[in-house]
């Protein structure tokens, strides 16, 4: 026979597991924001420093890397959010018994997939 021992540091206690749980969620989230900004400031910086290359008459094959380099970080940034917002909101509407709320949701990622794709 197997046996359920409770966790020795909620000693049974289902709702701190629980807390700790949703605390778990909640921090993770916060390194996946900080991480998702880091990007976008690193492509605005990028950005600023395309603008000033073409501005100065830079070569052209140098911009256009770093060009490359904004638009990786942007896609990079944009793969972050669509899994954060499958992973939180798309989710928590998927368990929704509102129909309308569901397919709302799912018009909303195809907008999104079809305008990511151009």
């Amino acid at each position: 026979m197997i046996r359920s021992y409770p966790h020795p540091r909620y000693n049974g206690n289902k709702e701190l597991r629980i807390k700790n749980y949703k605390l778990f969620i909640i921090n993770s989230m916060n390194e996946k924001r900080e991480k998702i900004l880091i990007g976008l400031k690193k492509a605005n910086s990028l950005l600023t420093r395309v603008i000033k290359m073409t501005e100065h008459g830079d070569y052209c094959i140098d911009i256009m890397q770093q060009n490359l380099a904004v638009t990786g970080l942007l896609k990079a940034a944009h793969q972050a959010l669509m899994e954060n917002h499958l992973h939180t909101c798309f989710k928590n509407a998927m368990a929704s018994k509102n129909e309308k709320v569901k397919a709302k949701m799912v018009e909303e990622i195809l907008r999104v997939s079809k305008l990511a794709n151009k």
